[in-house]
């Protein structure tokens, strides 16, 4: 009896130890994984960290870029003509020139021929930057390119066609300016104009 019980002491013990065991792996397992979702989180809170300095940095650089570009916005309004300017100077120039020696001459044609170079020294200055001049006399009215500003009976020209051009157009890389200002024919119908003539004469 005393032996019988002695072996249930034992097998208690055993099993406390067991239980003890289990106890002590599931704590380990426990305080293993407890470290690895403590290591995990450091680690993603590093991430986060890293990710959210970068956003930053890209907020500072995209301001940074908007400033950048404000600043070369204003200046290109600013200086963005100065080439442009740059090649008209020496029409002005030429200008000063035409005008001292008109204080100095009387000679009226060598005025107009000096007039007529600093036209053409205009023309190829704004060439330069893809102007031209339309040349509309004796062509075809074009609404696209011409404005016309009276029509005018003529015999001598075909219906439709510019007669006069009261303000020259121009043209900047293909595209329309400023149109020209233009007189258009208007057909003399002879028949209408001889009978038209016959009526006043009471013929």
């Amino acid at each position: 009896m005393k032996k019988h019980k002695k072996e249930q002491i034992d097998e208690q013990g055993q099993a406390g130890e067991v239980q003890n065991q289990l106890v002590d792996g599931i704590a380990a397992d426990h305080d293993s994984a407890s470290s690895e979702l403590k290591a995990k989180l450091t680690e993603k809170e590093k991430e986060a960290a890293a990710n959210y300095d970068k956003y930053l940095r890209a907020i500072a650089e995209l301001d940074n870029y908007k400033k950048r570009a404000a600043k070369e916005k204003a200046e290109i309004l600013k200086y963005g003509k100065e080439e442009v300017i740059n090649d008209m100077l020496p029409f002005v120039d030429s200008l000063d020139r035409a005008l001292e020696h008109a204080g100095s001459s009387t000679d009226i044609q060598s005025f107009k021929e000096g007039l007529k170079l600093i036209q053409d020294q205009l023309l190829c200055g704004l060439k330069k930057h893809g102007v031209e001049a339309i040349e509309c006399a004796g062509k075809d009215f074009d609404p696209n390119f011409h404005e016309a500003m009276t029509q005018m009976d003529s015999e001598h020209h075909e219906a439709n066609k510019v007669i006069n051009e009261f303000q020259r157009g121009y043209l900047l890389n293909g595209r329309l300016l400023r149109p020209s200002r233009v007189s258009v024919c208007k057909k003399i119908n002879k028949e209408n104009s001889v009978n038209e003539q016959n009526v006043e004469n009471g013929e």
